[in-house]
């Protein structure tokens, strides 16, 4: 049998009835409360999914070409809002039946019944939580480092004294009770993606018409196998800019009943989504071509020449991605806090009283300073985490969905959906296992740059 809480009554909200376990969960009570309206979900989806990894996005094409860039990056935008929609009617068909779940993990081993599914998703989702925590502090620290640079070319502070300078302010942040508690938060985020994207588009724009300008070729490597390698390397860098992985806790903080909800924050999300990413990559690939790098931002700065764009466009830039960055580790964060507090906490007590307020203070401190420790001491997680995107994204968010669906729903194998998910299922689970290998090795090649607590992160 799947792990599980108890289920000793039901208890109903409204029309739906809910397992009275959560009742006695200090993580669905306290980090997952359901109080927020559907608008609220498309803040939170949004700033799990667009991020500063959008600057990768001409990096990406460069890997592809013209049309296999814009055809990926369509196809898999297509994919994944199927893939979340399709979890939410699974989410919603089993609100429906009584058994609300708020955790992935729950889900995962409520609808497949097996005990190794919980455990390979819990696995999966906090290898990319933690992951994604300790990537936001780390270039968290870089955004703050390249102001410092700019101001003082010959200061002598380190990337790891930013890093700790990042790491205070999470710790602060994370103090924020619930995932609902960051709804504004979240909105700020998303008008931040807006700002910076707009900001690359007005530098591309400059520096297409500077006489400066690099020369455009948009010619993909002359080795076939390289082509190979690199083409799937940023199929995995897209499925990991899409991947999200915390869809059913974000749905969990929906106020009761959720059914219909999610679609709709789906569609606020995606349409954010298609403004940022065509916005980013298409005009930087334009501009920059097979020069294009991991971020676009270093394209504009020239070492032999004047900065191809305004430098106070790029600073702006900066500042936003920086401030982007503590949403995206609050949001990626949650998870890990709603383990916490559901072993830590007393549900029979207040959110604030002494005895939940002091150890929640306490162990979100401690995860927040190892993350940043783990974020001091590798500057290259850069290429861990691409890793991480292929074998953790890829059986979240392209697989895991179409499987949970066609096991609640059971669509008739000839119809068109079962069809479809199928396909996806297949050709997902080859192109994850084609992605892990480029993306070991990438990691290999630049392991003679890994350097611990090095001043420079490698890209």
């Amino acid at each position: 049998m799947p792990p599980q809480d108890p289920i000793i009554t039901k208890e109903y909200v409204g029309h739906i009835p809910i397992s009275s376990s959560s009742f006695h969960d200090a993580g669905a009570q306290f980090v997952l409360e359901s109080k927020g309206k559907w608008w609220h979900a498309g803040y939170h989806l949004t700033t799990a999914i667009v991020g500063p990894t959008i600057l990768t996005l001409p990096y990406v094409f460069r890997g592809l070409g013209w049309g296999l860039g814009f055809v990926c990056l369509t196809v898999m935008g297509l994919v994944t809002f199927y893939a979340y929609y399709l979890m939410s009617l699974v989410l919603d068909r089993c609100e429906r039946q009584g058994r609300r779940h708020i955790r992935f993990r729950e889900l995962a081993a409520d609808v497949l019944g097996s005990g190794w599914m919980f455990y390979f998703v819990v696995f999966i989702q906090t290898i990319i939580n933690t992951g994604i925590s300790i990537g936001s502090i780390l270039f968290a620290g870089q955004c703050l480092q390249i102001m410092y640079t700019s101001l003082s070319p010959h200061g002598t502070m380190q990337l790891y004294q930013f890093i700790a300078m990042v790491t205070v302010v999470m710790i602060l942040l994370s103090q924020f009770p619930s995932f609902h508690s960051l709804r504004y938060i979240n909105l700020g985020s998303l008008l931040l993606a807006l700002g910076y994207t707009f900001l690359v588009v007005g530098a591309c724009i400059h520096a297409a018409r500077s006489k400066h300008a690099p020369p455009r070729d948009y010619s993909l490597d002359s080795s076939e196998g390289i082509r190979v390698f690199n083409a799937f390397n940023s199929i995995s860098i897209i499925a990991a800019i899409f991947g999200n992985g915390i869809l059913p806790e974000i749905q969990a903080t929906l106020a009761p009943p959720a059914t219909g909800k999610m679609f709709k924050g789906l569609l606020v999300c995606y349409t954010i989504i298609s403004i940022t990413f065509y916005a980013v990559a298409i005009p930087g690939y334009y501009v920059f071509g097979n020069k294009s790098g991991p971020n676009i931002l270093e394209n504009f700065l020239s070492e032999d020449g004047p900065s191809l764009a305004p430098e106070w466009v790029l600073a702006v830039a900066v500042v936003f991605i920086l401030l982007q960055l503590f949403a995206i580790g609050l949001v990626y964060s949650q998870v890990a806090f709603e383990l916490m507090e559901k072993k830590s906490a007393d549900p029979k007590q207040g959110k604030f009283s002494k005895r939940n307020l002091v150890p929640r203070i306490i162990l979100r401190t401690i995860y927040m300073v190892i993350c940043g420790f783990l974020a001091a001491m590798l500057p290259f997680f850069g290429d861990i985490s691409s890793v991480v995107g292929a074998i953790g994204f890829i059986p979240l968010d392209f697989i895991l969905p179409m499987l949970l669906y066609n096991m609640t729903h059971k669509p008739s194998k000839k119809s068109a959906v079962y069809l479809v998910n199928i396909t996806i299922i297949i050709t997902f689970t080859g192109a994850g296992l084609l992605g892990a290998v480029s993306s070991f090795r990438k990691l290999i090649l630049d392991a003679k740059e890994f350097k611990l607590f090095s001043n420079n992160i490698v890209n």
